[in-house]
Order: C-alpha cells, then structure tokens, then sequence
C-alpha cells in the first residue's frame, strides 16, 4: 500500500478532545542569536506551551533558532511549522528533529507542510500529499531504527540504511500544515496535529475537523485525537489602531496566498487582485490600506490586548485545540511578547471545550 494511503505507522493518539488547550507563539527566523533565547525565556515564563519557528522561504533555517531556544527553556515544546520535503531531504529533516529533541530533553515536534514560494528557487512540488506522507514515514522509520528499507514513490531507504547516532525518541509528535480536504484527510490518518496557517477565522475550526474527520476515520482513529491548530499575523499594541495599521501591512503578503483557501470568506476579486498586484510591487503597506476591518480580523489577531484576546477566545471555543500569535506579535518582538504573555494570556479560558465530531 502506498505511503499517501497509510503514511507513517504511529501509536495511538491523546486525544486533544480531553485536554486543556495551549497557546504558542510562532517567530519569524530573521533575527540575531541570543534574541531568541531572551524571547524563549520569557514565553516559557509566561506560561506559553509552544514555541514554533517559520520555514519561509530565504528566512534563516529553523533549526538555528529552534537549537538557540531550547538551550534556554525547560518545559515548552518546540518546532518548525513547518519544513517542507522538497528544499531538504527526509534524511536531513529526521537529523535536525533528532537534534532538536536531543537537545529539548523531548521537546520537539515535528512539523512538515508542502511549502510556498519554492518556485522563486526554481524548486517543483510535485504530488504534494504524497511527498508529505512518504516523508514522514522516511522520518520515523530513520528515528526507529527500522533497517528494513522502504521503496516509496518518490522517497526510498535501502536496506540497512540507518542513522549513525543515537536519537532521544522514534516518534516525537507530527504537526501537517494544511487547509485543503486532502491534506487534512492525510492529517487525520497520520498526525497529531493539523495546522492552518494564516487563519484567525474561527468559522474554519469546523471546516478542518470535517475534514480531518474523514481520514481519521478511515484509518480507525478517533478524529478528536487530532489537535488543530490556527495561528497567524499577530500585532497587540496599547495603541489598538497603531497595532492594526501594522497588521495590514504585514499580512497583506500572506493574504494573496491564503485567501483563496477559505471556503467561509468571499473576497471581491478585485481587492484581492489589487492587493495582489501591490504586494509584488513591494507596496506592502498600500496593500494592507485595501484590507477592511472586517477581512483583517478572519486572517489575522491585531488591536489592544482585549480584542487580540477576544479573538483568540473565538477560536478556542470554537474548537481549536492550540492558538498560535505569529510574528511580529506587537510594534517590537519584546514588547508584543510581553502583553501577549501578561494581558492575553491570563484572560484566555484554556478548560477542555466539547470537540463535535461528524463521521
């Protein structure tokens, strides 16, 4: 059976339906060593669950920064949301979540999604749920020492083909990027979490467990076991308006590429185009002027802490297992940090909320 059918073998999952939820926070890898060992501190002091790091493209490698904050926390997990099968090989990706887990003393988590912009390096992306799902059984199968060989459809392991160091667990957890019913079906069979990056519109927390619901089910495992996760464009600022003039700017690029994948939001085509067409001027802030209110808040969490909390609240009771606040999180990283982790934080309900299923 092929790999886009069955995927990675794995035990059976938590259940996220029977645990409190988590809040992380997602960073963008373009600043200077120490900077994110100071941030990873002070989340993790703020009671933060998860630190992830973005594998965008011509951004400095997640592993650098994931390696630097692991070094300086004890209890949050971490890991790359996501890396992307195409840019770095199986192999390569199960020795840096070899790395980081050695070093996090278990704390690593493996995320993978199919990956944007690649063209811009002259890299294809060929059947990208198959080069996700054969990936993450390279992966396990190189953690678990399984020498077995594997001969998929486009990634294989001769036999006796084995890592040549120790690894400090065979399977840390699986995070799938997704939003389309097919990568979240795959999600549903093989991961334990799916997450949807560029969201904030809690609408979409039923669409991705319908749809991951269809996977776990057909592979025998209850869909509640899957935790999803929405996380995007965060900007929290005591000046509210400051916040969301930012956050128009900064998601307007992440906008032309999401916005289609909402199927609960109708854009006008020509705001979109426009915004398009702006973006790949280099006009980002003209582009975030287009973005009403309204459309800002389903795509990205931005204002005072009060509104960014409410928006979160949103999602959480709509079903989301974990939030995640993403970059640039306030008008500096320090400071959006700090009133994401003393304001927002503490007002959030995190209590285990009833997770429907509909399969």
């Amino acid at each position: 059976m092929s790999a886009d059918l069955r995927g990675p073998r794995r035990p059976p999952g938590r259940g996220f339906a029977m645990t409190a939820a988590e809040i992380g926070l997602g960073l963008q890898s373009d600043k200077r060593a120490g900077d994110y060992a100071r941030l990873a501190r002070r989340a993790e002091e703020h009671g933060f669950d998860v630190l992830s790091v973005f594998g965008d493209l011509m951004y400095q490698p997640p592993i650098f920064p994931l390696l630097e904050m692991a070094a300086a926390t004890e209890r949050v997990r971490l890991g790359a949301a996501c890396l992307n099968p195409y840019s770095t090989a199986p192999y390569e990706i199960a020795g840096q979540l070899a790395a980081l887990d050695l070093a996090s003393h278990g704390r690593a988590y493996l995320g993978l999604a199919r990956g944007t912009w690649l063209g811009a390096v002259g890299i294809a992306q060929p059947r990208p749920l198959t080069a996700l799902a054969e990936a993450a059984e390279v992966v396990y199968r190189l953690l678990a020492g399984d020498t077995g060989g594997y001969e998929g459809e486009m990634f294989r392991l001769a036999p006796g083909t084995r890592l040549r160091y120790p690894v400090h667990r065979a399977r840390p957890p699986l995070l799938l990027g997704a939003w389309g019913p097919r990568g979240a079906a795959l999600a549903g069979r093989v991961a334990d979490e799916i997450k949807v990056g560029g969201s904030a519109n809690p609408a979409m927390v039923g669409v991705i467990r319908e749809r991951v619901a269809a996977g776990a089910v057909a592979a025998g495992r209850d869909p509640r076991e899957i935790g999803v996760v929405l996380g995007a464009v965060t900007v929290v600022d005591a000046d509210g308006a400051a916040a969301r003039a930012r956050a128009r700017a900064e998601v307007a690029m992440y906008l032309a590429v999401v916005a289609d994948l909402d199927p609960t939001v109708e854009i006008p085509a020509d705001l979109l185009g426009r915004v398009k067409e702006l973006v790949g001027a280099g006009r980002d802030e003209d582009a975030g002027r287009l973005i009403p209110g309204d459309l800002l808040d389903l795509f990205a969490f931005s204002g005072t802490p009060e509104q960014v909390a409410a928006q979160a609240q949103a999602l959480l009771d709509a079903g989301a297992h974990r939030v995640e606040f993403g970059t640039p999180h306030g008008l500096t990283d320090d400071g959006g940090v700090e009133l994401l982790g003393a304001e927002v934080l503490p007002s959030l309900d995190l209590s285990p909320k009833k997770v429907a299923t509909t399969r």
